[in-house]
């Protein structure tokens, strides 16, 4: 790839939003940056430390070392024509990229030419850890945003490894082979295949990521006290007392000449004393120390952080992020807890908790260490066991999307539970979340602060989005997400997942020993959406083996498809615990894993008892979940039944329908024009920005050209104008007012339909005014009248965060004060149009309720399909609000329609992998 000439130009503005933090396939970190012209030094530095191999693969010939001209034309970039991006670690160049726009004969040059030749270079040491790959994302989309739409290549035959890396991004791409060399052409436009490279190889690289922070071989505490209590020397204790298989190391910046030793760890006054490499540094220091240690772990090579020091500042957060970044590094907290992984290969209690959990297969996520601490303890009641944990606090580095990327291929992990109190990157978690449901790994989450506000707590710097809280828990069900209402319910929705399969039906039989019991459990399945069968009555002074026998038949009935066993201590036993009761709680457990076993069907049996101690511990050893009350027991089954029915559809999402009246260059025209000055957001802190509401007629226009069709609307400031307006539209019209307080309240008095003459037109217009007030303040319209029907309320918006949501409800006060709006994530396909329609709560109107017509479903579910389109196809719109919708026997008709847009932000999960900053 020979150096092109470029002419001189001014001095550029820094393109700062290229920067970018990135994960290394070996779960490392790096920097990418643009280079600059204060980068001479750090770019001659890094070209000798590069093999004379990797050179001539690069310039085609030997290339000992940089001229002064070639350090010019590697540091001096326009960012237009010219850019040169540097992969970094601890400051230092580990990788470069550059591009330079050509003409059509591969001559410098500017302007319209939209190809570019670009060529890389990796430092040998760092070669094989992704650093091309990730370099060529991101090269290509600064490209793309300077206009550039392809890139072209020549690469040595042998140089087998970059060839490699072009022909696996995904673009489209030519190659052909002259003069010795091979020329590749690569079309920069995403692909559905460049996008699943990118999305797998951030997947393999995040979680590798989290696997070196879970499995290190060695573990450095920074901030161990001399005496015992602190949380460094907490930390060292469990560490030890754990069985941890690698080394512990203790630091204390105050340690004595003498002291060899903390903790029963050996011990040291700084890290850079430790004498063998650490995998882990947990720092148990003040705030005001975190800067000094997290760089001298850096300088060590350590390869991650537990934070366990409370930062509340989101300034100092960030500086601690880039720090540890900038080294290759992540980090996990400030405020930490800790983390616990219980492989027994590995042994790790990095945490104040008191012991080691046991080994089983729950993964668990909590931001706060308060209900981390909670949780624990519930599992461990309960028997239950963890693969691993981890509190990450403020989570200014380490997320849950971590958590659910290393879950994924973790086979000792079957199910997921996290405790969040925010979602700093909603779009990616629900794709996350759903990927590992489909994988039989299902995530069940417990949200914090849903009904405060939104604003995350206090020294969380995550983005916070718009969309209502009631939205986002729609969609994560969409995701395949179980959201769980409390603490209590996570632990019993995840024993359940953890324990049972999942239940092929709604239908559950209630087998026990107490008739009240049984009543209680049959109201509950009622208020959890499942039917309960006929009870299966054992008696009070049933047997084990009588439980034996009738969960035997009861897994045996084809109409059945889930078992809840309450049960109650027997007339006959003494009404104290002592050995009488133990022995008939190890025989009633024995009864119930062997029904289960000799049953051998895929089905789930679960266990509510009262005043049965011990019971829950003994069934844990065989995997039959049992809790404290019938109503918790159930409240688990339904959420099991309702994430089994999604499991059963989710892999038949429906189609997006194609439409072939659709006219995106109308639409495209329309938001360009209103547009027209308003610059890009640079991120989602500012994408509402300059968002402008269109006019009348360029909403009618914009949503025509995707075939949805505005009845029209003529104003009516006084009678004359009303007369008129009704003149040019035909008789029967409708009068009403579109005042802010009185639009869509026909309760108030606002509308008057029907009206088939001049006359009543009058009358109207003057009982209007007469009764509501001055029609300048009323702002009355004109329209036609539309057939009778369902009046319906279809939105959308776009939330930088979450993405396109669509939205729909019956129209009027009682549904948006009873909260029952749907929701659908886009696209929207034929069956989530069908599905939006049916999941809300007054869906029986337009079937027919109540011996009322039928209405249009089919005409509903098309407009939802082409709105979806429009904006799927159109991220300039920021909302679409359609009100009323009246559905009526044939057709639809929009009476109402407000159009907002503003200049989109960049597409997530389009661009280049990096890691979120806050």
């Amino acid at each position: 790839m020979r150096p092109l000439t470029e002419p001189e130009s001014p001095a550029p503005s820094y393109p700062d939003h290229w920067e970018a933090d990135i994960v290394l396939r070996d779960g490392g970190t790096a920097r990418l940056r643009p280079i600059t012209a204060a980068d001479a030094d750090r770019l001659v530095s890094f070209f000798e430390r590069v093999s004379e191999e990797s050179k001539y693969y690069r310039f085609f010939a030997p290339y000992p070392r940089l001229s002064a001209r070639d350090v010019h034309r590697f540091t001096h970039h326009d960012y237009v024509d010219r850019v040169g991006l540097a992969a970094t670690v601890g400051g230092e160049f580990i990788a470069t990229v550059r591009y330079d726009r050509i003409d059509e004969r591969g001559r410098a040059a500017s302007g319209d030419a939209d190809s570019a030749e670009v060529a890389f270079l990796v430092e040998d040491a760092h070669q094989g850890r992704g650093l091309a790959s990730s370099l060529l994302e991101h090269i290509a989309a600064c490209a793309r945003e300077r206009g550039i739409r392809r890139f072209a290549a020549e690469v040595l035959p042998a140089n087998n490894k970059m060839i490699k890396v072009f022909t696996d991004a995904g673009y489209s791409q030519r190659r052909s082979f002259a003069d010795g060399s091979v020329h590749l052409t690569l079309d920069l436009e995403p692909t559905a295949a460049s996008l699943e490279v990118m999305q797998a190889r951030e997947q393999r690289a995040e979680a590798r990521s989290v696997g070196r922070l879970l499995a290190p071989a060695s573990v450095a505490v920074v901030g161990v006290g001399r005496r015992p209590g602190g949380a460094g020397r907490t930390v060292v204790e469990r560490l030890r007392e754990g069985g941890f298989t690698g080394t512990v190391h203790a630091v204390n910046n105050a340690l004595p000449e003498d002291a060899t030793e903390l903790g029963g760890a050996p011990a040291h006054r700084r890290i850079a004393d430790i004498p063998e490499p650490v995998d882990l540094a947990v720092l148990a220091v003040p705030a005001d120390q975190l800067p000094g240690v997290v760089g001298e772990c850096g300088e060590h090579g350590v390869r991650g952080l537990v934070v366990l020091a409370t930062e509340h500042s989101a300034e100092r957060q960030r500086s601690l992020v880039q720090l540890a970044r900038a080294h290759g590094m992540r980090l996990i907290g400030p405020g930490a807890f800790g983390i616990i992984n219980t492989d027994p290969a590995v042994r790790l209690n990095a945490s104040p908790g008191p012991y080691l959990p046991r080994r089983g297969p729950i993964g668990l996520f909590t931001q706060s260490a308060a209900i981390g601490i909670a949780v624990l303890e519930e599992l461990d009641q309960c028997g239950a066991g963890l693969s691993d944990f981890v509190s990450a606090g403020d989570r200014a580095d380490v997320s849950g999307n971590d958590l659910l990327q290393h879950w994924y291929e973790d086979e000792h992990t079957s199910v997921a539970l996290m405790y969040l109190e925010s979602l700093g990157n909603p779009r990616k978690f629900t794709r996350l979340a759903r990927r590992a449901a489909l994988a039989g790994r299902p995530v069940v989450v417990v949200r914090g602060g849903r009904h405060s506000g939104g604003a995350p707590p206090r020294g969380h710097t995550v983005p916070v989005g718009h969309t209502p809280h009631a939205t986002v828990s729609a969609l994560l069900r969409q995701a395949g997400v179980v959201e769980a209402e409390t603490v209590t319910d996570l632990v019993d929705t995840g024993l359940l997942l953890a324990r049972q399969p999942l239940p092929p039906g709604d239908r559950v039989a209630v087998v026990g020993n107490a008739e009240s019991l049984g009543l209680v459990a049959h109201d509950a399945c009622r208020a959890h959406h499942l039917e309960p069968l006929p009870p299966r009555g054992l008696g009070p002074a049933a047997r084990p083996e009588d439980f034996r026998a009738a969960v035997a038949e009861a897994l045996a009935d084809a109409g059945c498809d889930a078992v809840l066993v309450t049960a109650i201590p027997t007339v006959t036993e003494d009404s104290t615990a002592g050995p009488g009761r133990a022995e008939h709680v190890a025989a009633l457990s024995e009864a119930l894993r062997a029904a289960v076993a000799d049953a051998g069907v895929g089905k789930p049996v679960l266990v509510a008892h009262l005043a049965l101690d011990g019971l829950a511990t003994e069934l844990a050893t065989h995997g039959i979940p049992a809790y404290p009350s019938a109503e918790r027991a159930v409240r688990a089954l339904g959420q099991a039944a309702r994430h089994a029915g999604w499991v059963r559809t989710a892999g038949d999402s429906g189609r997006v329908p194609e439409f072939d009246d659709l006219d995106a260059p109308v639409a495209t025209a329309v938001l360009n024009a209103a547009l027209v000055g308003r610059p890009a957001p640079r991120g989602p802190a500012d994408a509402a920005a300059g968002a402008v509401e269109l006019p009348a007629a360029d909403t009618q226009a914009l949503l025509g050209a995707y075939g949805i069709t505005v009845v029209p609307t003529l104003p009516a400031p006084d009678e004359d104008a009303a007369r008129l307006a009704a003149r040019r539209l035909g008789y029967p019209v409708a009068l009403k007012t579109t005042a802010p307080h009185l639009r869509h309240r026909p309760d108030l008095g606002g509308v008057r339909l029907g009206l088939s003459s001049e006359e009543e037109l009058v009358r109207a217009y003057t009982e209007l005014a007469g009764q509501l007030g001055d029609p300048a303040d009323l702002l009355p319209v004109v329209q036609p009248m539309a057939a009778r029907g369902v009046d319906t309320v279809v939105r959308a918006s776009t939330d930088p965060l979450t993405g396109a949501v669509l939205s729909f409800g019956l129209a009027g006060p009682a549904s948006e004060l009873l909260g029952d709006m749907a929701h659908r994530l886009l696209p929207v396909t034929d069956r989530g149009a069908s599905e939006l329609i049916r999941s809300i709560g007054a869906a029986p109107m337009l079937f027919g309720w109540r011996g009322a017509q039928p209405v249009d479903t089919a005409a509903l579910e098309e407009l939802l399909t082409r709105l979806g389109r429009l904006l799927d196809d159109h991220p300039q719109i920021a909302a679409v609000d359609l009100e009323p919708v009246v559905v009526a026997s044939r057709g639809v008709h929009v009476l109402g329609a407000a159009v907002r847009a503003a200049p989109p932000p960049p597409r997530s999960g389009y661009g280049p992998r990096r890691l979120p900053t806050y």
